[in-house]
């Protein structure tokens, strides 16, 4: 890969945020900052009286972090608890119809963010911390927050590569591959313990729909890959988008 490739490589990563791991630590799958936001936000949009800001995820405490099942995608944090931090508006006339009382929204907010962070997404997530940084007048027109677009990837031309595609693609759930990284399937090989010969490892990049919990939709591809080469290597799944 040339520098200037790598150097656009880097800052398309960069638009995607923290790679968190996605289900348990024996998964072997993670998942873009900004894939999880954009799920986040939608859930958070029927909440009456607030305005979602600013929205981090993060390892809740590295020391509880876990070692990985497998090799991880370049830069991932490690399997562990995960800490939502979000800021938000609230409405600035609770006598307003509809509208609760601050702790009641904040709670509701709450609700909502961490039902789809487990629920909907398959992220342990242990904390929701919020914060009010301002009041919300009725009059105000909603912010868009633009996700960084996520682009169908060329399918691989590689036999082994194809083959991996053509095993994560049949699965439902799954709608196209990515390629955020640079490929949509990178194949190595990984050292293996004495006498033990190297094994090699899949990474594959992919974009899913909502209708199914997305750790559900990785674990299955991470099987279906398995299955489909004859080495049975080890694969991590990297998901980069989750759409409607």
């Amino acid at each position: 890969m040339t520098a200037d490739r790598w150097t656009q490589v880097v800052r398309h990563q960069l638009g995607f945020g923290r790679l968190l791991p996605l289900g348990l630590p024996r998964d072997g799958a993670w998942i873009t900052e900004g894939a999880a936001d954009s799920v986040l936000r939608r859930a958070a949009d029927p909440v009456r009286g607030v305005r979602l800001g600013a929205l981090r995820i993060a390892l809740a405490d590295p020391d509880q972090a876990n070692d990985p099942a497998v090799p991880p995608p370049p830069s991932a944090l490690p399997p562990g608890p995960l800490r939502i931090s979000a800021e938000f508006t609230a409405s600035a006339d609770p006598t307003a119809p509809g509208i609760e009382p601050l702790p009641t929204t904040a709670a509701r907010l709450r609700l909502a963010l961490a039902t789809a962070a487990t629920e909907r997404l398959g992220l342990k997530v242990t904390e929701v911390d919020l914060r009010v940084t301002g009041l919300l007048e009725e009059e105000e027109a909603a912010a868009a927050v633009r996700p960084t677009e996520v682009h169908p990837a060329t399918e691989p031309t590689d036999p082994d590569e194809a083959r991996a595609a053509t095993a994560a693609l049949s699965v439902p759930g799954v709608t196209h591959l990515t390629d955020v990284l640079g490929r949509p399937v990178h194949i190595t090989d990984t050292p293996g313990g004495e006498p033990a010969l190297p094994r090699r490892h899949v990474r594959i990049e992919l974009a899913v729909t909502t209708d199914k919990r997305t750790a559900d939709v990785a674990r299955s591809v991470r099987t279906a890959i398995t299955e489909a080469l004859q080495d049975t290597p080890t694969v991590a799944v990297l998901v980069t988008d989750v759409h409607e």
